[in-house]
């Protein structure tokens, strides 16, 4: 391994973790807002990045970023405890807590052009930093938009099913951690999906950029 990527590992790690920690502690607030505080009674809603750490997740952060080369990095936390049947409504309960977390990534990635139009001129460190902060939380964000339980993206689409096939739609969360793995796999072993998907995406939304 080379000292560069060490240390853009470094430089990548902290940003990465806070995207991750946001993402989390959106799903909590927005929980609480609906009526579950289950997150709160175990302590999640927390800035420390320690109580949102997923073993595997952060494997994977480590595993995708060095076999790429630093060209990509995939991983996840820790996700925050939800309780549906504390909800008034489970079922928008649940589509506004998963669209919360994407909709934090987003946020945080329009934040950050804003930040690299304020500095790229007088600060291109800093430019360069919030450039990077857009893209982990643009690919974060649509990672967790796809409709694959139990991603964000299925709780957004089982929000407009009927009740009836909700429920069901809501049983394939049995499968959803083989299927994202299977997913993440892919993604690692064959970098042409991900150039064709994420990174066309990537690259367009580059266009913000100056």
């Amino acid at each position: 391994m080379s000292g560069d990527l060490l240390v853009a590992f470094i430089i990548v790690l902290p940003i990465l973790l806070v995207s991750l920690v946001l993402h989390e502690l959106a799903h909590g607030w927005a929980a609480a807002r609906m009526g579950d505080g289950t997150a709160r009674e175990q302590g999640r809603l927390s800035w420390n990045p320690l109580r949102h750490l997923d073993a595997l997740g952060t494997i994977m952060l480590v595993v995708s970023f060095l076999g790429s080369g630093g060209q990509f990095l995939l991983g996840w936390a820790r996700p925050v405890p939800v309780s549906p049947w504390r909800f008034r409504d489970p079922q928008r309960g649940m589509m506004v807590v998963g669209a919360a977390g994407p909709a934090a990534n987003a946020g945080l990635a329009l934040a950050s052009v804003a930040g690299v139009w304020l500095t790229y001129g007088p600060v291109p460190l800093l430019a360069q930093m919030f450039a990077l902060t857009f893209s982990l939380n643009l690919v974060l964000g649509l990672l967790n938009l796809l409709p694959v339980p139990p991603l964000d993206g299925s709780r957004i689409v089982g929000g407009l099913l009927p009740r009836r096939l909700w429920i069901k739609w809501m049983s394939l969360d049995r499968y959803g951690d083989v299927v994202f793995l299977v997913l993440i796999v892919v993604l690692i072993a064959v970098p042409s999906v991900f150039e064709a998907t994420f990174g066309a995406v990537l690259r367009w939304a580059w266009g913000m950029l100056p």
